[in-house]
């Protein structure tokens, strides 16, 4: 395995609740990072459809429209948009992280916000879904699961990822940093609105994205890519549908900030331009050997007979059912044509 490999922070903005369009736009800069040299490169949180801002701006019981438009342009896995996601890493043999609103067959109404890590191959390596969507995120996301807690073992190195303020959850970390991690992916939306710009506690993105991603770099010794989104126009103009004072909020709101963060906790790397951005930079694994030495949690600098972690790592489900699969007793209408319910044990 080569040490040194070169990562990428996607810095852009979506087109806004425009899944396809998105996803096109994703494919654009994978092939864009491919042609600089880029092994690796992550997209920010819910890239595809754009984040969900406006729950922050207006009570929900104005906000069914935009929440049924999100959900129409939230996507499946597997689906055709991640589908093209997965063959723009294959024709590029690059490694992809993507966050994405995700839609399921087993509810028209329930959404995750999630996270895929994509191989160079174009295979699914990992798929997480948010444990607990934060804040106003509650009426947007259910809750995930503990199904994509999970590092893999990549050619570049073990990647595990983690999605906003999970990167708050110290157990959620640990659970990565326990299974050898050496690159983190965070990602984070453009702007977290909470109150009118003179409030005194207001919620600096920006800085809170800095102090989690030192935390978990400088804790694990791993090197972390930090992803946020940017917003432009096409938001702007869905947003301006919430209020009078809903773009303008935004736009006063701290935005997000992109950064590569060494294993020190020091960043190597940082962008937050208003303008869509490949953040680039190489980096070399074995740097993080020797901070190892002062602190390895997951190694000597413990002690596993005080301490212990159980980390349940299995999706959820709404419902078991106990049969062979099948249709059950529905029938089409050429067997009923046929006459095959003729006896009553076929009905029965």
């Amino acid at each position: 395995m080569n040490h040194k490999i070169t990562v990428a922070a996607a810095h852009l903005a979506p087109v806004y609740l425009d899944a396809r369009a998105t996803v096109d736009k994703a494919c654009e800069y994978i092939h864009k990072a491919a042609a600089e040299g880029v092994q690796l490169i992550a997209f920010p949180e819910s890239f595809v459809p754009g984040f969900p801002v406006w729950p922050a701006l207006a009570a929900p019981i104005h906000n069914h429209d935009l929440f049924k438009r999100f959900v129409s342009q939230s996507i499946r896995v597997p689906g055709p948009e991640v589908l093209k996601i997965c063959s723009a890493a294959r024709d590029t043999g690059m490694i992809v992280s993507i966050g994405i609103s995700e839609s399921t067959d087993r509810s028209v109404g329930c959404i995750w916000n999630s996270n895929l890590l994509i191989g160079a191959d174009g295979s699914i390596l990992n798929h997480h879904r948010k444990l607990v969507p934060t804040f106003y995120e509650k009426l947007v996301w259910a809750n995930g699961d503990g199904a994509g807690l999970r590092v893999v073992d990549t050619p570049l190195g073990r990647i595990g990822a983690l999605i906003c303020g999970e990167n708050t959850n110290p157990l959620a970390r640990y659970s990565l940093i326990a299974q050898g991690e050496q690159i983190h992916i965070s990602t984070y939306p453009p702007v977290w609105p909470t109150h009118e710009p003179s409030a005194n506690d207001r919620y600096d993105l920006a800085a809170a994205n800095r102090i989690r991603a030192a935390a978990h770099s400088f804790e694990g010794k791993v090197f972390n890519i930090v992803c946020a989104a940017r917003l432009d126009d096409t938001a702007y103009d869905i947003i301006s549908q919430v209020n009078d004072d809903a773009v303008r909020i935004v736009k006063e709101s701290p935005s997000g900030v992109s950064l590569i963060v060494g294993p020190s906790g020091l960043p190597i790397a940082e962008s937050g331009k208003d303008e869509d951005h490949l953040l680039i930079e190489q980096i070399d694994l074995e740097d993080c050997i020797v901070p190892k030495q002062f602190h390895d949690v997951s190694g000597y600098y413990n002690r596993y007979d005080v301490f212990g972690l159980t980390v349940r790592r299995r999706e959820q489900a709404p419902a078991q059912f106990e049969d062979l699969g099948g249709q059950g007793r529905a029938m089409p209408f050429a067997a009923l044509e046929a006459g095959t319910l003729e006896d009553d044990a076929a009905v029965g």
